[in-house]
């Protein structure tokens, strides 16, 4: 995949935009590279980072972690490489992959336990039958990843620590690395979350942006579908007027909220009478996402160095003018459903579980599967962000529009603010294994 095949995909996004980036005043974005990273990819990172919208953390540390060699892929003869590549070595450092979440006084096992029970219960489906009878790679079937994911499972449970873990997967499993966005295994990193915000199940005159349901007739629509601007008007208080007239599900106090819902695929809300409720996306419009900082920053309205989604807001919020003109540059509209309270769903029809879910391109990826993510990722310590280079195993489980190609990877942090806050802190390099029994 060529840079503008690349960045052309970005065009298509919607999700992974939801919470990308970095909230810190000036410092640095700290980016785990790969010795050997070519000049290609790093102006495809660059320009990429520069079109994302980005959310908030502080005080993003360094990394202190030494680099590793990781396992050598075979080279690929076809004219149409593979997106995922067999590791014909394992790693020179036995704990290169070590998991060190799982076990401890605040480790996740369970967690991790039921990511793979919900791709286990996803793989029973014709869904998932159809998916694999159709996957490139075809030694990776839906049977051997069902089997992968049932051992897996018996050594999670049976293990007592990460180093006896990581001991039987290096002798039980081979290891699957996808070629990246640069054939050398280079993968962009970004994180998501579940955001909540104050609601009302009325509208009234403190709670005016409304998120819409999918129309029951939305297949018959006519395409191009209406934008942004057709559907709800500048000030996006006319949508009684057109196709969406009585499609409201509920009531949010900020234009701004109601739009970053869209972006972000789902939500919390919290309404006046202490109860709650989660919205899901439901659908969309057949519209390509545009970035509201690449608007901004066109226009010569923000500066593109050092651009974050929170100096997005603080502009359109100090000129609140400018939301009529700005918003509606994005035409891509999302619809929702009201799931009462159930935890976020992937693409895959199952729950995503916070730091054991990521998205990827289902067109190249294999749904369901067990994985390993290695890369730097933010924690919070005493109130400050830092970044820790960690191996964290991972089921794929879920999708989205700006994640195209082998090289993207969206990681699944959880709900709330300080997921959010850690979510935002995620544009990292690093690297993706699948893995699967040896045969």
């Amino acid at each position: 995949m060529n840079a503008d095949q690349y960045l052309s995909s970005i065009k298509n996004s919607y999700k992974s935009f939801r919470i990308i980036g970095l909230n810190y005043k000036k410092s640095t974005i700290m980016q785990y590279k790969h010795q050997h990273f070519n000049k290609l990819a790093k102006l495809i990172i660059t320009t990429y980072l520069c079109c994302l919208p980005l959310l908030s953390c502080n005080n993003q540390q360094q990394i202190s972690a030494e680099n590793q060699t990781s396992p050598t892929a075979e080279p690929q003869t076809n004219s149409t490489q593979a997106p995922l590549l067999l590791s014909q070595a394992s790693p020179q450092d036995d704990k290169y992959f070590l998991d060190n979440q799982i076990w401890g006084e605040a480790g996740d096992k369970q967690n991790l336990l039921q990511a793979i029970d919900y791709s286990l219960n996803y793989l029973k489906t014709p869904k998932a039958e159809a998916a694999y009878q159709k996957y490139i790679v075809p030694e990776i079937t839906r049977e051997r990843v069902e089997k992968s994911l049932k051992r897996f499972r018996e050594l999670v449970v049976n293990s007592q620590n990460a180093e006896e873990l990581q001991e039987a997967v290096n002798k039980e499993f081979v290891f699957y690395k996808s070629i990246g966005s640069d054939n050398q295994g280079t993968i962009l990193f970004t994180g998501y979350y579940k955001p909540i915000y104050q609601a009302s199940r009325e509208q009234t005159a403190e709670y005016r942006y409304p998120v819409y349901r999918l129309p029951d007739d939305f297949k018959s629509w006519s395409k191009p579908h209406p934008t942004r601007l057709e559907l709800e008007g500048a000030d996006a208080l006319q949508a009684d007027k057109g196709k969406l007239k009585d499609l409201e599900l509920f009531w949010l106090k900020s234009r701004m909220d109601a739009f970053l819902a869209q972006v972000q695929g789902s939500a919390v809300l919290e309404f006046t009478d202490g109860t709650t409720t989660s919205i899901n996306y439901a659908g969309n419009t057949d519209h390509e996402y545009v970035s509201l900082g690449k608007e901004l920053i066109k226009d010569g309205k923000l500066e593109q160095e050092g651009i974050t989604l929170e100096k997005v807001i603080n502009y359109l919020e100090e000129n609140p003018e400018s939301q009529n003109e700005y918003l509606p540059r994005n035409p891509r509209f999302i619809f929702f459903k009201d799931t009462k309270n159930a935890p976020a769903i992937g693409s895959l029809n199952v729950p995503v579980t916070p730091e054991r879910s990521i998205a990827t391109d289902k067109s190249l990826m294999p749904p369901g599967a067990l994985a390993i993510i290695r890369a730097p990722f933010p924690f919070i310590n005493q109130g400050k962000i830092e970044q820790r280079l960690v191996s964290r195993y991972v089921l794929d489980q879920d999708t989205g529009g700006a994640i195209k190609s082998p090289g993207r990877v969206d990681y699944y942090i959880g709900v709330g603010k300080e997921a959010g806050d850690r979510a935002g802190a995620i544009i990292n390099q690093g690297e993706l294994y699948y893995l699967l029994l040896k045969n």
